[in-house]
């Protein structure tokens, strides 16, 4: 497993999310949909849904961000990250120097 996988899950582990989520709304909106209640009441649920997604995707975000300021701040060099080999230590190549 290279370092690129594990910042960023596998291609498998993301289409899962995907279909996950797709399954969840599409759910959600069809059992609204088809409830045999009054159309103000799934009109309120409908809106809830909506708010409980929106909400949802703006702490995701919230929470990568955090986790990118900490990252930042615990040195860890810019840019794409290097693919090593397993069990390798990490060196900061800037820290030190072998003279």
């Amino acid at each position: 497993m290279n370092a690129l996988t594990q910042l960023k899950g596998t291609t498998a582990f993301f289409i899962q999310a995907i279909i996950s989520f797709a399954v969840a709304v599409t759910a959600m909106v069809l059992g609204i949909a088809y409830m045999p209640a009054p159309v103000w009441i799934r009109a309120f649920l409908a809106l809830g849904g909506l708010y409980l997604i929106t909400s949802t995707f703006t702490l995701a975000k919230v929470i990568r961000d955090r986790q990118e300021a900490g990252s930042a701040l615990t040195g860890r060099p810019e840019g794409p990250p290097q693919v090593l080999p397993p069990n390798a230590p990490y060196v900061d190549p800037s820290s030190a120097s072998w003279s």
